[in-house]
């Protein structure tokens, strides 16, 4: 094909395939109109250094190297990545409009330049003014943060092989525009090409690349889901803005272990990271309340004690209403009918209503236990015992069944000064640790609540 030949394919917004014709239904993921025209002017320009040719490699040859890693000293940052950046490693970054993504890679920009190591930070949607503003409201002033407004990925590649920096922030993918495609910034083939040119080079020169992505009313990251393959590392930032607390989660990990989340508080100058984020979450909690219970949820090798908390209430409509917060929805509506069906509280003329407090959302069945417990102390009037911890999954014939990784649950149950921990009978069974805190092991839900429910109302307490 000629140097300047012009070729036209189809590609479909939803999964990135292409097509030689335009068709109703993409044949890959079965949308329908979702291929658009795209053409494509010529071949990239840059190519990184390196063989022309390769060879295969025996696996016993293969050596073992160590990542080199720098510490961003951010450290919920930090932990979430595995350690500290990749040297050479690329990190994908999704989440809401407005919920904090430059606010920390700015900070992690700041904490960078600390140690004397250029950092370049490019951005296709804001001036350098506005970066500067939020720079000053976030008290950051360094000589070694350069900041460069440009969207060609040939241009910010030259800088960046002239500059040689040891962070790049790319803010955000979806804004840069190759001129080799004559597509549209933010289609398909244009984050899928700039990903790939800007990830070449940061893999030939070794420097850590942070891009920045937008999310798509669904929640996903926006373009293909390749583009999730290309990199090393995704991580996702949650929360609700309504809330203070920012949940940085690594649903993707090369260099470290993937599910692992870094927690956040918005504040005026920035975001302030929690340490301690049980003591957070439990902190507003009310004594001696019913419909409410303390889970442990465990969040990559990090437990989390939450507060769990349930509204019963009889339905004034036809319809009763199921309303979950922070927990599954169809999780929800499975634990009601286990109630009804196999412990015999009749709820189905009841609204029922589960949050989660603080708005983080958890999935793991470990808190399916401290769920029904709630609902069943909302239902009676009768509070949970102030000092227990309730950790267990629920099956369909009411049994408590055993979850992973009970030992640091107890521990870190133990450490925030709880008194009695309940867990599934075969985990009790096979503690290999001794802790100080009471562990009392159960397997009916019907036991549980004999245990941890005072039978008695509020006016009584």
């Amino acid at each position: 094909m000629p140097k300047n030949a012009v070729k036209t394919v189809f590609v479909c917004q939803k999964c990135g395939s292409s097509f030689p014709k335009w068709m109703g239904k993409c044949l890959d993921c079965g949308s329908w109109n979702s291929l658009v025209e795209e053409k494509i002017l010529k071949k990239p320009e840059f190519r990184p250094e390196g063989k022309l040719s390769s060879s295969p490699i025996p696996l016993n040859q293969i050596e073992l190297h160590k990542e080199v890693r720098t510490k961003t000293e951010v450290s919920e940052l930090d932990r979430v990545l595995g350690g500290g950046m990749v040297k050479g490693g690329v990190v994908l970054v999704g989440g809401d409009p407005g919920i904090g993504k430059s606010t920390l890679l700015l900070k992690t920009a700041e904490k960078i330049a600390a140690k004397r190591r250029k950092v370049l930070y490019v951005t296709g949607e804001e001036s350098v003014t506005q970066i500067k503003l939020r720079a000053d409201r976030m008290k950051i002033n360094s000589s070694e943060i350069q900041v460069l407004t440009e969207t060609d990925p040939f241009v910010i590649l030259q800088v960046l092989k002239r500059e040689s920096p040891s962070l790049v922030v790319i803010d955000s993918i979806q804004t840069m525009n190759s001129q080799e495609l004559e597509s549209a910034p933010g289609s398909i083939s244009q984050i899928r090409e700039c990903a790939a040119q800007l990830s070449s080079f940061a893999k030939t020169y070794g420097c850590s690349l942070f891009l920045i992505g937008h999310v798509t009313k669904e929640g996903a990251i926006a373009g293909p889901k390749v583009l999730e393959h290309m990199v090393d590392t995704v991580l996702y930032f949650e929360g609700d803005k309504s809330y203070t607390y920012r949940i940085l989660r690594a649903v993707k990990n090369r260099f470290g272990p993937s599910g692992e989340i870094g927690v956040f508080q918005m504040a005026q100058d920035g975001l302030k990271e929690i340490p301690e984020p049980s003591q957070v979450f439990l902190s507003e909690r009310k004594k001696n309340l019913s419909g409410s219970a303390v889970v442990c949820a465990l969040e990559g090798t990090r437990p989390i004690l939450l507060e769990l908390q349930a509204l019963t209430s009889p339905t004034n409509y036809g319809m009763p209403q199921r309303v979950a917060a922070g927990v599954d929805q169809k999780r929800l509506s499975l634990l009601l009918a286990i109630l009804e069906k196999r412990v015999g509280v009749n709820v189905g003329a009841f609204d029922v209503f589960v949050n989660i407090a603080g708005g983080i959302r958890v999935e793991e069945p470990a808190i399916d236990l401290g769920t029904v417990i709630a609902i069943v102390s909302s239902f009676k009037d009768a509070p949970v015992d102030q000092n227990s911890v309730v950790i267990g999954e629920v099956g369909l014939d009411g049994e408590v069944r055993a979850v992973s990784q009970i030992e640091p649950r107890i521990k870190e149950a133990e450490k925030l000064g709880f008194k009695k921990c309940i867990i599934p009978r075969w985990n009790q069974r096979n503690l290999n640790k001794k802790f100080e805190i009471e562990s009392v092991g159960v397997g009916e839900i019907d036991e549980t609540v004999n245990l941890v429910l005072t039978h008695k109302s509020r006016e009584e307490l």
